[in-house]
């Protein structure tokens, strides 16, 4: 039995398979320095959308040790997105994330674009993203879509792995 509650988040109308993810500009983090940059702009071959809670949570540990252990960014473009500021990345990505870069989403309008907002424990207001990932093609359309239903929840790790192989396969 776990040592927390597992707390059922609400339904939410998040992007699905087979829709085109909208565009965005954000700060854009990456190893050595941060600027905007559009999805758009980056989005030149298969890509992996991490949508993730605050940096330093440990749900955003476990998925980007999955990340690096898996070597999703060895196949394909990974990029985070979250409401932490470009610092808090930074630290992030100093320390796992390998090959990944982030996008710093303090007021949350993408994260609610993309329908995986959640208020942080029930305050109104206090919005970050629930685990989230949207595997996008060269067109940005979204090939793969996994969202949390609760708190925490993890995609099925293989099933992403199968994901990202049938489309880096067929690129």
């Amino acid at each position: 039995m776990p040592d927390f509650d597992v707390v059922s988040l609400p339904e939410t109308n998040h992007l699905e398979k087979s829709e085109s993810a909208p565009d965005f500009t954000r700060p854009l983090v990456g190893a050595e320095f941060w600027e905007d940059r559009s999805l758009a702009g980056v989005v030149d071959g298969p890509t992996l959308l991490v949508f993730h809670p605050m940096d330093g949570a440990f749900q955003t540990t476990y998925l980007y040790n999955e990340i690096d252990d898996r070597g999703w960014a060895d196949d394909v473009a990974v990029f985070g997105v979250s409401i932490s500021s470009p610092y808090e990345h930074k630290r992030l990505l100093a320390e796992r994330g390998e090959g990944v870069r982030a996008f710093s989403d303090p007021s949350a309008e993408v994260i609610r674009e993309y329908g995986v907002d959640h208020d942080i424990d029930g305050m109104a207001g206090i919005t970050e993203a629930r685990p989230a990932l949207f595997l996008l093609d060269t067109d940005r359309t979204v090939e793969f879509a996994w969202v949390a239903s609760e708190h925490p929840e993890f995609p099925e790790y293989d099933a992403v792995d199968s994901a990202i192989a049938a489309l880096v396969d067929s690129s």
